[in-house]
């Protein structure tokens, strides 16, 4: 577990939103960047709970607890290969995804403060694209087709 005292010692918190005016002049993120300290705090609020609603919510089955663990421990790395177990394209789906996950954690049921579950797990990706941890893995050359295939 991150820390057993996180969710009384940090309350949730979110990036800022970058302003209206400024967003509609571009495609970047809506949010600014969550400064590594703050996501430090928001992982150590998860509780690793015995029945995690929020493991359970998920479609993918994505690991939380254990992720938001390795980021409150700064083990990035190890973060990133943990989302990538369940989820081949965090970076689509962590964006894409209206976070049941959120709704389903249990500080969410009891204090209505969920763990930023949704900001914990673009920031792995984004901090794994940053890093060069994320690399294509291509079929061996014997299964290849010569076919393509594009996603819609």
């Amino acid at each position: 577990m991150a820390d057993p005292t996180g969710f009384l010692k940090h309350d949730r918190e979110l990036p800022t939103r970058r302003p209206v005016d400024v967003r509609i002049r571009d495609w970047k993120e809506v949010y600014e960047p969550f400064e590594p300290a703050h996501l430090h705090d928001q992982a150590g609020r998860c509780m690793d709970c015995g029945i995690p609603f929020c493991h359970n919510s998920c479609p993918l089955g994505n690991l939380i607890p254990e992720w938001n663990d390795l980021v409150h421990r700064g083990d990035w790395d190890e973060a990133v290969e943990r989302l990538h177990a369940t989820n081949n394209f965090p970076e689509f789906t962590g964006r894409l995804c209206p976070a049941p996950c959120e709704a389903a954690c249990v500080l969410e049921i009891r204090e209505g403060d969920a763990v930023t579950i949704k900001q914990i797990e673009n920031s792995i990706i984004d901090r794994a694209w940053a890093e060069g941890w994320v690399q294509p893995e291509p079929p061996e050359a014997a299964i290849l087709t010569g076919r393509t295939v594009a996603v819609v």
